[in-house]
């Protein structure tokens, strides 16, 4: 490749043949929309995958391709680039060879973070590529923020004993160089770290003799720190000054947020403390705007229930209900279908507690039940502002489902939540709530109920036969074969087996036969029983094809519906 010249990924994906002429000219309006990288566009257009461009470009470059999830690289050169660098670069250093350093990389095009490295190095630069995927793991893992907060840590007890306490000043943000504090840079290297590991929570927790800090990441809590006790009141004073709370009250809980930036996208960071035992205790929620909406498509809806949810969303006016526990991805599933449906010919309103992503052309709204703006309230006057689509982020009383439901009944389309184990039990709980079976039947559509489930690691994935007693368990068909997966554990996934989640659903289409069910109060049973006989599938069963796929685990989708079957 001849330095200084920029060739096109397009190209070099055409003479592959890994795309079509056709395909390179929707991804470059994807690209050009979205301003995305072509590669990513590609790849969201369904039509390559991140290991089909890194075969193309090692096989059109003359380059060798490396999967960084089994490689062992020598950790020494990485004092050679910093963390910074290698991550907007997208880079990872591998080895050095006398005058040569050899680093992997995303994108070997990109023939100017070569020679600006070379340069800076004085070194001669050779790439290998690897997946983008793949390199962001092997960045977490090599560029791990473990070590430097046990740094800061020790510089912090050091000058403990040399008798100089951490002053407030260290701990309220605001004049030059604060960021240079130690509590401040130790707060801040947890937060950077939750990220990383994509934790969906934070928690700060004070022992009798140490500060305990803990990730919940993929649904499930690890310990990632254990902090000396002498540092409790000022982590919990930082994140209280950077949420704007009280330090000063500890006997009451308090609620609060703030928001940082990580990587060129905000984060929002939503602060809960009680007062324990010990101490303050907090949970700090990520809410992570970027994992926010995803394509209908890429939800995991079955073909058929994708398309029949689509229908729904198309109509003029009724209820869709989205249900599930908290922390089950509901507000993915709204967000997600509002933008699917998102345009300047349409009038979109929401009423929200909290306003999670902020959405072009929709107007969105914010509960403050503190000067009584409640969903109820919010609603009513949403219906006053033209709406033609309204989502109200959950029913939470009998007052918002009735001003619900008649602004369905009066012509707009309702996307809303509620707290049910399943798809059946929304369209009762909303007859318990006081709506009249009539104004139920009439004015609801389909329900969506939904559970997260973990990922199977895809480099450590291992199949087996499923035996009799667990075919007979699942109630699968009895003399078929099955085959099933299981993550047998890897540095990648932290020796867990698993790495993401993703949503299994069941869907409640509302027809004639179900209207009737609803007028005549039949229970949630009846109805479900009706919409098996017709169809339906329910989270068990979408989550068992989900796992005999190779997406998840039996285990999995047996823990996350054991409560409702």
């Amino acid at each position: 490749m001849q330095k200084g010249v920029r060739l096109k990924i397009g190209d070099l994906l055409l003479t592959a043949g890994a795309i079509d002429e056709d395909q390179l000219k929707k991804g470059l309006q994807l690209q050009k929309q979205k301003g995305m990288q072509l590669g990513k566009a590609l790849i969201q257009l369904g039509v390559t995958t991140q290991e089909k461009i890194m075969e193309a470009l090692s096989e059109q470059l003359e380059l060798p391709s490396i999967s960084l999830n089994t490689y062992h690289i020598d950790t020494s050169v990485l004092a050679n680039i910093d963390e910074n660098f290698a991550r907007t670069k997208k880079i990872l250093p591998l080895f050095k060879l006398n005058n040569t350093l050899t680093i992997a990389m995303v994108d070997p095009l990109d023939v100017f973070t070569l020679d600006e490295l070379g340069q800076k190095l004085s070194l001669e630069i050779e790439a290998a590529v690897c997946t983008e995927e793949d390199l962001n793991n092997a960045l977490d893992l090599y560029y791990g923020t473990s070590g430097k907060v046990d740094e800061v840590v020790q510089f912090i007890q050091e000058k403990e004993k040399e008798e100089e306490p951490i002053e407030l000043e260290e701990i309220i943000s605001g004049d030059a160089g604060a960021d240079e504090a130690p509590i401040i840079r130790l707060v801040n290297l947890i937060f950077s770290q939750a990220i990383k590991e994509k934790a969906s929570d934070i928690h700060i927790e004070p022992e009798e003799d140490l500060l305990r800090v803990r990730f919940r990441v993929d649904g499930v809590l690890h310990e990632m720190f254990v902090q000396p006790k002498n540092l409790q009141y000022a982590v919990t004073s930082r994140i209280k000054i950077m949420a704007e709370l009280n330090i000063a009250e500890r006997r009451l809980p308090q609620d609060g947020r703030f928001q940082i930036r990580v990587d060129n996208h905000d984060v929002d960071i939503r602060v809960s403390t009680i007062p324990s035992a010990h101490g303050e205790n907090i949970v700090l929620r990520i809410l992570d705007k970027s994992n926010l909406i995803v394509n209908l498509d890429d939800l995991g809806f079955t073909k058929k229930a994708r398309k029949e949810f689509a229908t729904a969303l198309d109509s003029a006016y009724g209820v869709i209900i989205v249900s599930g526990p908290t922390g089950s991805g509901k507000t993915t599933t709204l967000y997600s279908a509002l933008h699917s449906i998102n345009s300047l010919d349409k009038n979109i309103i929401t009423i929200e507690d909290p306003i999670e992503y902020r959405m072009k052309i929709i107007r969105q709204s914010q509960v403050n039940t503190k000067i009584g703006m409640t969903f109820a309230a919010g609603l009513r006057s949403i219906l006053r502002q033209d709406p033609d689509i309204i989502m109200v982020g959950e029913i939470r009383d009998s007052e918002t489902a009735s001003v619900a439901v008649q602004a369905a009944l009066t012509g707009h389309l309702v996307l809303t939540t509620l707290h049910t184990n399943d798809a059946s039990g929304a369209v009762t709980r909303l007859i318990d709530m006081g709506i009249e079976p009539f104004l139920v039947s009439s004015s609801v559509m389909c329900v969506v109920a939904q559970r997260l489930v973990r990922k199977i690691c895809r480099n450590c994935k291992s199949s087996y036969d499923a035996s009799d007693a667990l075919i007979k368990e699942l109630k699968l068909q009895p003399g078929k074969k099955y085959t099933f997966y299981e993550g047998k554990g890897c540095r990648n996934c932290k020796e867990t087996g698993y790495k993401g989640r993703m949503a299994i659903f069941e869907l409640l289409m509302i027809n004639d036969v179900i209207r009737r069910m609803i007028l005549e109060q039949k229970s949630a049973l009846d109805i479900r029983d009706y919409a098996l006989k017709n169809g339906m599938k329910t989270l068990r069963q979408d989550g068992i094809l989900k796992a005999n796929n190779g997406m998840t685990t039996v285990e999995e989708v047996m823990h996350s519906t054991q409560a409702i079957i």
